[in-house]
This record gives C-alpha cells, structure tokens and sequence, in this order.
C-alpha cells in the first residue's frame, strides 16, 4: 500500500516537473472532454434563444389577429402621398368595401371601415364607381372621400350638346374616354342592341323608308363615365336617358293619340326643330310647320324644302356641311341622298340631330294654325319669322338679309 501511494506521489511529481514540456495523455484527454462540453453548451444556449426568437414572433402575430379579429386598428394621420384607385362595385356591402380598401393599403383593418360606416348615417350610401384616395388612411376619413364623389370619383366627363350629330358625338366621346371613334360607330350600327325598342323603326305614315339609326337617341347631357366602361355601354346610357325621358314625356303614346304619326316621325321632326330653331320657344312652332308641309295635304309634294337635311348628308358623307347661300342645286336634289326634302315627300328617313327635351316636347305639342307653311331665322339673336304664302316668307327673308343673315 505505501509504495502504491509512492508510485502515485512520483507520479504527481513528475507530472508538475514536466509541466514546461508535451502534455500527458491523460491531460490530452480531458481537454477534449473540456471542449466537447463548452461545444454543447453554446449549441443549448443557441437553441434556447432561437426558441424564444420564435416565441417571442408567435405571440406578437397571435396578438396581431387577435386585435384584427376582436379589435380594429386604425391609421392615425393622414400623409396623402401615395395615390391608390379603389372600385366599388354594384352590391358591395361594406364588408367588401373595407375588403377592397384593406386589400389596397388605404385602411389598416377591415373592421376600422365598417365601424367607421356605423358611426356614420350615410355610411352605406356608397355609389358603384372607381375613386381616387390614399394609403394608409384613417377609416373615417376614407368613408368621408367615398361619399364625396363629385371630388373623388374618377370619372370620363363629357357634355354632350342639344342638335349634335351622332357622327360629332362619336369624336366628342372619343376624345373624353381615349375609345376609338370606331369602336363607337361600330356599337352605333344596331341601335336595337343598345336599348331603343325595334318599333321605333316600324312602317311609317308617310310611306318613306325607314333609316334604322341611332341618330335622334343619343340624348345630350352631361353625362360621367366609369374608366373601363366600353362604346357600347356608353351608348346604352345615353339612350337609357334619351328612354327615360321619352317616358317621362309620354312620347309615343301622346304621338300616337294625337298626331296620328309614328314616334319616329315625331322624332325626325323633333331632330329638324333643334336643327333649325335657336330658341326653344320655336320648337313646337317649327313642328306645326314640319307636320303642315309633310301631312296636310296643302303643300305643293308635301315637301319639307329643308337645307339643314342636305347638310346632315353632307356632314356624314364625309363632304362638310356648308352655308345655305353655298348649297348648289345638284346637292339640293340629289336623288341618292337618303334625307332628301326637296323632291321626296314626308319627313326625312331618319332624324338629323340628337334632340333635347324642349324639342322632343315641342314635336309632340305643335302649336300655330294648319295653314304656316314657312320659317326663317331674320336675325342673329335667332329670331324666327312664319309665313302663310311664299311672298310673306319672300318678305321674311328680305329682313334676314337687312339684320346680316346670309340668305341673299
């Protein structure tokens, strides 16, 4: 037992004197055991932070919904920098509205959008449209520029004038919406698909053929257009409107009860009137005239005579309308010229303008005596003189010439 201690003693002493020397397998090995266990211990250490790194990402997105489902966050401010195109669709609730501003960065929650329409007592008065706001908005605020749309809507705005022609239409459209006149006049060619009524383009009284055009329907407004909408939608809201009004007036009935024409006649006539007349005082004076000539059976070939029609030809041929005193006799009466009045009886086949509804109304209440067979404009604040004879209208034209009326 002592020389086993001795051994050990030795062995411990020859181990410091070797210290300045190579280590001792023994030392050797607990080393690598000391680094095994340092390696081990950073890999928890690493573990554990990752842990907690993940934790610590799942309770702040767990908090997140919860405060999206139970609360509703909500923008403060409003910086405006960011511009953003939100639509709104026909049926939209306001749970798709807020979806759609959500969806587009203008609201933080979809929540904060209906609470902010609950508040508000107009908040699902929302009109269909496209409209212009910003990211990150308070909701509030968001629902206050939806209401607002003759500022916020992003609309094609386009006025449309009473007596325009279809074919100035086409290019007045175009240029508001960036559509192609094409695209127009190639929606305009089935005016039935666009919602006038086939009988419009039924036999007619005077036994002229019919001219199915759309020509007379496009009612002139101001109207404002949805981006994204086609020619043929537009038209079909204009004609909607021209529908709407015609009913209003109860157009075809009262044509029907007291004139005893078609409503399309009614409607040429009305065309004619807004062509010729400037005041709306006129219309109807003008529509007698029209009615006398074509139906009354008193005038020589139950003519119009009307160099507005000629025009009209002119303009949609592609030759330009020009001044009475520039008409030659050829354009006067040439026979091809479906608007002919001057050697074709009854009204033209098709209307010459697109009406408003102080003519529609004077077509369909004419007023004056069965025997006015003329008119004139006799000076420049469109004043209009009528006539019984030709040597009264004679004398008309002559004070059209003395105020500065071109017809000498």
């Amino acid at each position: 037992m002592l020389d086993d201690l001795d051994l050990a003693w030795e062995e411990q002493e020859s181990g410091r004197k070797r210290r300045g020397g190579p280590p001792t397998r023994q030392v050797r090995q607990r080393r690598r055991k000391d680094k095994k266990r340092r390696r081990r211990s950073f890999g928890a250490l690493f573990i554990s932070v990752l842990l907690l790194a993940v934790l610590g990402a799942g309770v702040y997105w767990g908090v997140g919904k919860v405060q999206e489902i139970f609360g509703a966050p909500d923008f403060e401010g409003n910086p405006a920098t960011v511009a953003v195109n939100v639509t709104v669709k026909p049926g939209y609730s306001a749970s798709n509205i807020g979806t759609e501003l959500y969806n587009k960065k203008v609201v933080k929650s979809v929540k904060a959008y209906i609470n902010a329409v609950k508040a508000n007592e107009k908040g699902n008065t929302v009109q269909p449209g496209t409209y212009k706001l910003f990211e990150e908005m308070p909701a509030a605020l968001a629902l206050s520029m939806l209401l607002d749309t003759n500022k916020n809507m992003v609309v094609n705005k386009v006025t449309i004038p009473e007596g325009m022609i279809t074919l100035n239409i086409y290019d007045k459209l175009s240029k508001a919406t960036g559509i192609p006149v094409a695209d127009f006049a190639e929606a305009g060619k089935d005016p039935v698909a666009l919602g006038i009524d086939a009988s419009w383009f039924g036999p007619r009284e005077d036994g002229r053929q019919v001219i199915k055009s759309v020509e007379g329907f496009l009612y002139p407004e101001t109207y404002s257009f949805q981006p994204g909408l086609t020619a043929k939608e537009i038209l079909t809201e204009m004609v909607g409107q021209f529908v709407a009004v015609a009913t209003e007036l109860k157009f075809t009935e009262t044509v029907a009860a007291n004139l005893h024409i078609t409503p399309y006649e009614a409607l040429v006539a009305a065309s004619i009137a807004q062509a010729e007349a400037v005041n709306a005082d006129d219309f109807p004076k003008v529509s007698r005239v029209l009615y006398n000539r074509a139906f009354g059976g008193n005038f020589p070939c139950s003519c119009l005579g009307l160099d507005s029609a000629v025009n009209y030809w002119l303009e949609i041929s592609g030759h330009g309308a020009k001044a009475s005193e520039h008409l030659t006799v050829a354009q006067l009466h040439d026979a091809a010229n479906p608007y002919n009045t001057y050697d074709k009886a009854g009204m033209p086949g098709g209307a010459i303008s697109n009406p408003g509804k102080a003519a529609l109304q004077g077509a369909i209440a004419p007023t004056g005596a069965a025997n006015i067979f003329y008119f004139v404009t006799i000076d420049k604040q469109g004043t209009m003189a009528y006539a019984t004879t030709l040597t009264q209208h004679n004398n008309n034209i002559a004070k059209a010439c003395a105020n500065g009326i071109p017809l000498c």
